[in-house]
């Protein structure tokens, strides 16, 4: 069942940087690489263009993950739309996955963990790290509290994949299972989704 919200809201991933190109097969540090990931050319690009494709929605707030690059998303999507770079909200709750002592290393190692059964990730957590089921826990949790602060605002989330696939597969009512099945339609770098 889709869950009924008082506010709309469009979900942004950062626009791309060295982990979509030479670094894809690497698990972002956590909170963010050291130094921290920052957006390539083709991610500027990128977040201009999802500016442009937000100019005309009437961008109420923007609410954004604390690391470099969905800051850098942010604040292009913010100068294109006329948006105060000053009042972008950033909350850690927004954060990508967090992977534990799989933080800068080969992603083989993660599913090797899982024994490549992905479900296990809802609810197994990596040493130091947190389960999907924590990760999406924490974003729910924001979204709920924006929802009894605010009433009829249009709302911008910049994010990161998996915190916004499972946001929006929650919200959408899927089980872990559907969330799953649908993994390849995950939200793109500087992609814009209206949920």
């Amino acid at each position: 069942m889709k869950k009924s919200l008082n506010n709309e809201y469009y979900l942004l991933r950062h626009g791309k940087n060295i982990h979509q190109t030479e670094k894809k097969d690497i698990v972002y540090g956590y909170p963010d690489d050291i130094p921290p990931c920052c957006l390539i050319e083709k991610g500027i690009e990128e977040s201009k263009e999802a500016g442009q494709y937000l100019k005309d929605k009437g961008i109420d707030l923007i609410i954004c993950s604390d690391t470099l690059r969905t800051r850098q998303t942010a604040a292009e999507v913010a100068s294109v739309i006329n948006h105060d770079k000053e009042k972008i909200i950033y909350d850690a709750r927004l954060r990508d996955s967090n992977w534990g002592v799989f933080c800068q290393k080969d992603k083989k190692e993660v599913w090797n963990y899982y024994d490549n059964d992905k479900i296990r990730a809802f609810e197994i957590a990596p040493p130091e790290g947190e389960s999907w089921n924590d990760c999406r826990n924490r974003v729910i949790e924001c979204l709920d509290e924006l929802e009894k602060k605010y009433d009829n605002k249009t709302i911008l989330i910049v994010s990161h994949s998996n915190p916004l696939w499972l946001l929006e597969g929650t919200l959408n009512g899927l089980s872990d299972q559907e969330l799953l099945d649908g993994y390849s339609k995950i939200i793109k770098t500087g992609e814009v989704r209206k949920i």
